[in-house]
């Protein structure tokens, strides 16, 4: 996700630890890694399916493209609060990031941040695949995957769980935008508290949007929302709000000029017949995003409707390669973080019982270990 972004952040950056002093790496130099299972992709699902698979010994490698752990949350709501996660009446994002990366901490995951996962080569001697139907796939026991990244290194693992959320995801955005990317026009929020003080222009009518206008209005000298539809697509209680608070809203409206010497310092909107001039510091482009499954969608995985399709347990149709999150698919599912929670748990302990045959598939109570710091 956001290419630019991410090729920006890592220059100059070898690796840097987290809270909990795990080593998170971000360099273009080769890895060449191993662990039990890889995690591709570091949002919540990804993060919860490291855990569940520490809970039961088994080492992890987490692979992610953006710089930094979290996934969508991370990088387009950090500030928002989230209302449906189980056990949190209200979290914010940054926080439910956080509470992750704590909890499995202590099984010691190696992350690999800003490095893609370019490719996935079968050690099986067998190639075999599966049906999604069939619970009499065998493959060797000490085989498994090696995920080549992209840039060069690998990963080796005896098992894959693909946890990439929306897939690779590319901003949309408009000419007169792009030569002020970085210099004032952004597509996501990470931080409100940057934007302290400055006029900002928004520039779309979903959800985050709205949501932005919203968290931006305390903060900024001004808040602008430019929408080029008469009606919003965001949640209706929201545009109540947002029309309620002390934002300006265009609709109708479309910005067609930026200007700027160093960074950006106005854009012009034409309204109907009218045409302003806007003073702004920061603009952010809430237009949506282009996705696609990205290199995923050549390793052989069954796809349908550019998502993974998995069965009850989580299998893809690549033995001991496992799919959760918003990037799986299978008949009723329900797109929420809570659900994507379950398929982690579940992934993770059907890797646990191929990676050592004789095991049980539920784990143990976790309030029964007293070796390991839960929380």
């Amino acid at each position: 996700m956001y290419e630019r972004e991410i090729a920006e952040r890592q220059k100059g950056l070898e690796f840097g630890m987290n809270q909990a002093g795990n080593r998170m790496e971000m360099t273009s130099a080769d890895v060449d890694t191993s662990a039990d299972v890889a995690v591709v992709g570091a949002g919540p699902a990804g993060l919860y399916a490291a855990y569940c698979a520490g809970f039961r010994g088994l080492s992890s490698v987490l692979v992610d493209a953006l710089p930094e752990p979290g996934g969508q949350i991370a990088a387009l709501y950090p500030e928002k609060k989230i209302y449906d996660v189980a056990g949190h009446p209200a979290v914010r994002g940054r926080e439910l990031i956080d509470n992750l990366v704590a909890q499995v901490a202590p099984f010691e995951p190696h992350y690999l941040l800003g490095r893609t996962a370019a490719s996935l080569t079968s050690d099986f001697a067998s190639g075999v695949t599966s049906d999604l139907t069939s619970d009499a796939l065998a493959p060797d026991a000490g085989a498994g995957w090696t995920i080549g990244l992209e840039g060069g290194g690998r990963v080796r693992a005896g098992a894959v769980v693909i946890a990439g959320g929306l897939g690779r995801s590319v901003p949309r955005t408009m000419p007169c935008l792009r030569p002020y990317e970085g210099r004032g026009v952004a597509y996501h929020v990470p931080r409100l508290d940057e934007h302290r003080d400055r006029d900002v222009v928004i520039v779309g009518g979903g959800d985050s949007a709205v949501d932005w206008a919203l968290a931006l209005a305390p903060i900024a000298r001004s808040v602008t929302v430019v929408h080029r539809r008469s009606v919003f697509r965001a949640h209706e209680h929201s545009v109540k709000q947002m029309y309620a608070a002390d934002i300006r809203v265009l609709t109708d409206a479309q910005v067609t000029a930026c200007k700027g010497a160093e960074r950006l310092e106005e854009v012009r909107v034409t309204s109907g017949e009218e045409e302003l001039t806007l003073p702004v510091q920061a603009l952010v482009a809430a237009l949506g995003f282009i996705t696609s499954l990205g290199p995923v969608a050549e390793w052989g995985l069954r796809v349908e409707n550019r998502q993974i399709a998995v069965d009850r347990a989580m299998r893809t149709n690549l033995p001991r390669v496992y799919a959760v999150g918003d990037i799986c698919t299978y008949e009723g599912r329900v797109p929420l973080v809570s659900v994507g929670f379950g398929e982690a748990a579940t992934a993770a302990n059907h890797a646990a019982v191929e990676l050592r045959p004789g095991s049980r598939l539920a784990p143990e109570h976790s309030s029964d270990r007293e070796d390991v710091p839960l929380s």
